[in-house]
């Protein structure tokens, strides 16, 4: 019989060639090339096991029909048969739907307070302690690499990097695979410790995430493309925090990409942090360029890094949140704001696979 599944083919055959190259020793003394093979083959894997499972099952519908005729024994049978080479058929499709090939990397969120003042602030901090105790459900590591506090104690601003621990044999359960579609405006509905009326007010925070390379190399900065500043270091209130010049601003001309850093206590330091940022923004940057390159149909339907979508409501007094891409709703916000962020995520990811499939299907 035909096969419907002949675009997998040329994925088995180069699921093999990997195979073989990662059995070379001079394959593993380049640890770069070596990781990347490893995800390639840890994805192609999920390919191959699919197929074969589908093929099997296939099969058996096959022979039990061919049987039937003489054994009505092997009648009864296939409709389970059937249901289970149907449910192979759907797993082996959304393997076969292109997977972002970043989705293994680490990534650096930044979190903004924006409309509602101190209360935005406050929120940024909710949502920042919510990262938190998400990478930590994961097993993922944190580190705050920058951070502007405001008075009541929220942060007007901060930067964390976010790490899997250890090179990831799936990519799919990489930090970018599930971090990516947090990127937008968070809406918040409470009372906030300020208001003495007890009035429920709406304000919000942004996030963006953004993809970290892997190595300095992978995106070359031209230091002649810098423009790069010092300043004292300031706290929340504008109050001098450092007595020298340890804050640094660095523009990259090109592009007018600015990231400012001053929570190290050296210039160096700062300086070394800037360029860590502004490399994971300029990636972000050529990344986007390359989607709007793309066809509609290899765009991500929910993943955005922009701040102006707004695409989740954090509701307090209801106990409710709700992402208005996928129309997930529940009424545990407690347990989310504590890191039991998987079935939100699950949603988006659920989403995105759904118009893939559709797409490649119309």
């Amino acid at each position: 019989m035909s096969n419907p599944f002949a675009a997998a083919e040329p994925l088995l055959a180069e699921h093999a060639m990997i195979e073989s190259q990662l059995s070379a020793p001079e394959v593993h003394a380049d640890a770069a090339r070596a990781r990347k093979l490893g995800r390639r083959y840890a994805e192609l894997g999920q390919v191959v096991a699919a197929y074969r499972t589908w093929r099997a099952a296939s099969d058996d519908v096959e022979d039990a029909t061919e049987l039937a005729e003489a054994d009505p024994a092997f009648a009864a049978e296939l409709p389970s048969l059937q249901d289970a080479a149907d449910q192979a058929a759907e797993r082996l499709r959304r393997v076969l739907v292109p997977r972002d090939p970043d989705d293994g990397r680490d990534v650096i969120l930044e979190i903004k307070a924006g409309e509602g003042g101190e209360e935005s602030a406050l929120f940024a901090g909710d949502l920042l302690r919510m990262y938190l105790r998400y990478a930590e459900r994961r097993g993922w590591s944190t580190e705050i690499i920058e951070s502007t506090g405001s008075d009541l104690g929220g942060y007007k601003d901060v930067h964390v990097a976010v790490k899997s621990r250890g090179t990831l044999a799936d990519a799919a359960q990489g930090v970018w695979a599930s971090l990516k579609y947090e990127g937008g405006v968070h809406r918040v509905q409470r009372v906030p410790v300020t208001e003495s009326q007890g009035r429920i007010h709406t304000s919000a925070a942004g996030v963006l995430v953004l993809p970290e390379p892997e190595d300095d190399a992978e995106v070359a900065i031209d230091q002649n493309d810098l423009r790069i500043d010092v300043y004292r270091s300031s706290g929340p209130g504008g109050q001098s925090v450092n007595t020298t010049d340890s804050a640094v601003r660095i523009t990259h001309l090109p592009t007018g990409i600015t990231v400012s850093m001053q929570n190290e206590k050296s210039q160096l330091q700062n300086r070394e942090q800037g360029m860590r940022v502004l490399r994971a923004r300029l990636l972000a940057a050529r990344q986007e360029e390359a989607a709007a390159a793309a066809s509609q149909a290899r765009r991500s339907q929910v993943r955005t890094v922009d701040r102006s979508e707004r695409i989740r409501t954090y509701n307090y007094p209801e106990n409710r949140i709700a992402d208005h891409r996928t129309g997930y709703k529940a009424y545990n916000l407690d347990a989310v704001l504590d890191g039991d962020l998987d079935p939100v995520v699950r949603s988006a990811i659920d989403a995105d696979e759904a118009a893939q499939l559709a797409a490649a299907n119309a």
